[in-house]
């Protein structure tokens, strides 16, 4: 018997070829340093490019920024995202510490790239990171090279450290006021006159507040553009280089892999070198000038004549944040003073103290707590070390002879405010603000529909009905006074009739009537504001009841019949004889 072989046509399958890109980098910028970088690049582009089974995706070169942290390095930022885009299958790399010399960044991004299915290759180490021991041997591999930029660190440490002993700054630093020529610190006549300035100012007893202030005014702005900051003029009165002098690593790096730079306040030596420079300032003004600054800031707020202080500022703590109270006006109160937790001032306040202290209530408080008739603010400052607030309406008052005294309080801000003169000037604007049609919600009818009966002012009331919404204008004193509603439709056709309109306007309303008279049985007056008076008759109009339909009374009749069944009706004459028996002959009356 014959057989039969199908024989099926193959298809011949491309292999498909990976994405491959490389990653250089050097962490000094010198010549050297740049002729090594250049090998690198030209050295990956031709490795890549030679191999028939990868397909060149670009060669990522960072130039002068170390390896300690990769959020400065955007060629390797870019590198990152082009991976996720997938635009890279295999990176190539010299080795660990070219790729990362932070343990935590090298695998964090590591594991972040095999998420997504890119492989490093480190040539030096020969490590694939997708191979089974390939991260344990990088983890390992990679602490060396973190140990190592430690141990580079704490040799350009001392090399500075020898630098500053020998009275040399580490590098040439920016100071406004100087400029570096050579290295030597030359002075900028411009900017030291300045400089002048913000020292005199401050020797005249202004605050760098006031010095900020009249910067402003002046347009005078910093060597970048930038308005002068408290911020900034402070730093120009603290800088001791000012005086001609240098002080040497005032400040320091904590760590060499977080960069993070730290104030030297005594952890390491500072070195003091004299006559470096031309100086702006002399020595003796620099010191009397620290002096002043040391006795303001033991002063507080006192002492910042910008500021509108009392006996009472820096002296009221807030128990929950620890910040102290402000003074506060609240002129939706009729100028109401107060005194505020100062966190409450400013934006996403996490404080949770709630409420203010009147000054009235402060007053007497502190009074009844010295035993004092009245308050005397002297009496307040020699005898109160502060007043701390651990909660609302409670105040603890630490006395500088050691007693504390605990006071609860209720306070009474609200209806002290509310004078005759204040509430007298709230209705008048409340009563403009709503004639004036000012609020979206109010209508042109709004306090000027006055009753005839009692001259309160009409309200506008709303009514649903099958029809649609009834509007209505009613005596504000609702069941008190008999005067009649007006329908709002009435109104409006008998004010455009009396303005000469076709139909209603609500601006010319305005415009030329002061009030309507409403409410009575026969007639609505019209008080123009040339003083006009026009008075039109007017007919409560009947209510107008649905007529049923045939079909409709029909129904009901049926329905009547249905329920009323000879059974019911014997029921409910049984019952009609048991009420007659029991009341007697005078029995519809009760």
């Amino acid at each position: 018997m014959r057989t039969i072989r199908k024989i099926e046509q193959s298809i011949h399958r491309i292999k498909k070829r990976k994405k491959v890109a490389a990653y250089a980098r050097v962490s000094m910028e010198s010549e050297r340093m740049q002729h090594s970088l250049s090998a690198q690049v030209s050295y990956y582009s031709s490795l890549i490019q030679k191999n028939p089974d990868w397909e060149y995706a670009g060669v990522y070169a960072d130039y002068g920024i170390s390896g300690t942290g990769i959020k400065k390095r955007q060629d390797f930022q870019r590198m990152l995202e082009d991976a996720e885009a997938g635009k890279i299958d295999i990176i190539l790399t010299k080795s660990i510490q070219r790729f990362a010399r932070n343990t935590v960044d090298l695998l964090q991004t590591v594991r972040r790239l095999k998420e997504q299915g890119v492989e490093v290759w480190f040539e030096k180490e020969n490590i694939h990171t997708m191979s089974g021991d390939g991260e344990l041997m990088m983890t390992i591999l990679a602490s060396f090279a973190q140990e190592e930029s430690r141990s580079i660190s704490e040799n350009v440490r001392w090399r500075v450290k020898k630098r500053f002993e020998k009275g040399i700054p580490n590098g040439h630093f920016r100071i406004y006021g100087y400029r570096w020529k050579g290295d030597q610190l030359v002075i900028i006549p411009s900017e030291a006159a300045i400089v002048k300035r913000i020292f005199q100012n401050f020797l005249d007893g202004k605050s760098r507040l006031e010095t900020e202030r009249e910067f402003a005014a002046e347009g005078i702005k910093t060597r970048n553009g930038c308005q002068w900051l408290d911020s900034n003029i402070k730093k120009i009165l603290t800088n001791i280089t000012y005086t001609g002098n240098l002080l040497l690593q005032k400040e320091y790096i904590t760590d060499p892999i977080t960069k993070h730079r730290k104030k030297n306040r005594g952890e390491l030596m500072m070195y003091y070198v004299e006559n470096t420079h031309e100086a702006i300032i002399d020595k003796a003004t620099f010191d009397y000038v620290q002096q002043e600054m040391a006795r303001r800031r033991e002063l507080g707020p006192l002492a910042n004549k910008a500021l509108n202080t009392s006996c009472f500022t820096g002296k009221i703590k807030c128990g929950i944040c620890g910040k102290s109270f402000v003074h506060c006006i609240r002129h939706d109160r009729g100028g109401a003073e107060v005194w505020i937790c100062q966190s409450h001032k400013v934006r996403n306040c996490r404080c949770s103290m709630k409420g203010a202290i009147p000054a009235k209530v402060l007053n007497e408080e502190c009074a009844a707590v010295l035993g004092l008739a009245e308050f005397d603010g002297k009496v307040f400052l020699d005898r109160v070390e502060k007043i701390l607030v651990p909660e609302h309406h409670t105040m603890i008052f630490y006395l500088k002879d050691g007693w504390a005294v605990t006071r609860h309080w209720v306070s009474t801000a609200k209806k002290d405010c509310w004078t005759d003169e204040y509430k007298d000037r709230q209705r008048d604007w409340m009563r403009n603000y709503m004639a004036n049609g000012k609020g979206t919600r109010f209508s042109p009818f709004t306090t000027r529909v006055r009753c005839a009966v009692c001259g309160h002012a009409f309200r506008r009331c709303k009514q649903r009905k099958k029809q649609g919404i009834s509007v209505h204008w009613r005596c504000g004193q609702g069941g008190k006074c008999s005067s009649l509603s007006v329908r709002e439709e009435d109104l409006m056709k008998i004010a455009a009739d009396a303005m000469g309109l076709e139909a209603f306007d609500g601006d010319r309303f305005r415009e030329e009537i002061d009030f309507m008279e409403a409410g009575a049985e026969d007639q609505i007056t019209i008080h123009f504001k040339d003083g006009r008076i026009q008075t039109v008759p007017w007919t409560k109009p009947k209510k107008q009841g649905t007529r049923h339909t045939e079909t409709y009374k029909e129904y009901m009749s049926q329905l009547g019949k249905k329920r009323w069944t000879p059974e019911r009706k014997q029921r409910m004459s049984e019952q009609m004889k048991a009420l007659r028996k029991e009341r007697g002959e005078n029995w519809q009356r009760q």
